[in-house]
């Protein structure tokens, strides 16, 4: 199974919210590149980007950030957060981002999605974030009555590569992942479904291992790695493939400030 450390961009920095609430926001580095070039260093086969600020404005906000960490780390970065038109997409793709995460245009735009899937092929994801079972959209903001077991299935047919699974009411808490949701989630679809939200130890992580027969092939993981509550060289050891090398286990996050 893949660890995906998560890199969150409000106003240019690392943060992370709890339960999606961004006047709850924590600022763990000041430099997400020098962030970017840890998790990349410490073995991660892949990052996660949000771009915060994107998500609530309805269009990219944190370029220059995430420009820069495309720069800076030669592993694929997958990027979500304000992408809602075809000229957000192919901006990200024209500065070497191998995915692109689709959330409100899910709900709001299909056909956009599925225009999408079919001009570029495998780059697509679609990010649904539910807040007891329903889908949310705009940065969390609102909440749908469509079931995100539902908006998979209809994402799948319309050729999504995958979907990443968001537990709004565990994301940033460290209560653990929701394994009855992602079950269900599994149960509907065929396509790779990613976990996200509430992660907090290497026993979560095996938990979650647990899945990865029903199709739960990824595990984004967010404040737990920026805690320390679990290091991320012990994680790619315990669950998934990961370029191990030998850095010091104690990090200092303030040295990033």
């Amino acid at each position: 199974m893949e660890v995906i450390p998560a890199i969150d961009l409000l106003e240019g920095r690392c943060v992370r919210l709890y339960k999606g609430d961004y006047e709850r926001s924590q600022v763990f580095s000041e430099n997400p590149v020098e962030v970017a070039k840890l998790w990349a260093e410490q073995g991660a086969t892949r990052l996660h980007l949000v771009d915060l600020d994107g998500a609530k404005a309805g269009k990219i906000v944190n370029l220059a950030a995430i420009e820069a960490i495309t720069n800076a780390v030669s592993i694929p970065i997958e990027v979500g957060g304000g992408l809602r038109d075809r000229s957000s997409v192919q901006q990200l793709f024209n500065l070497g981002v191998n995915w692109a995460i689709l959330g409100t245009v899910a709900v709001e735009q299909p056909q956009l999605v599925q225009q999408l899937c079919q001009e570029f092929p495998q780059q697509i994801i679609v990010g649904i974030d539910a807040r007891n079972g329903l889908v949310a959209t705009r940065g969390w903001l609102e909440t749908s009555e469509i079931l995100a077991t539902q908006l998979a299935t209809q994402m799948q047919e319309l050729g999504a590569a995958a979907i990443i699974y968001t537990d709004i009411n565990r994301d940033g808490t460290l209560e653990g992942p929701n394994l009855d949701a992602l079950r269900e989630l599994a149960a509907a679809i065929s396509i790779p479904i990613i976990a996200s939200g509430g992660v907090s130890s290497i026993t979560d992580l095996l938990s979650l291992l647990a899945l990865e027969p029903q199709g739960v092939t990824g595990v984004i993981v967010g404040k737990a790695l920026y805690t320390e509550d679990i290091i991320l060289k012990e994680a790619l050891r315990a669950i998934g493939p990961g370029r191990i090398q030998d850095i010091p286990p104690n990090l200092d996050f303030s040295s990033f400030a």
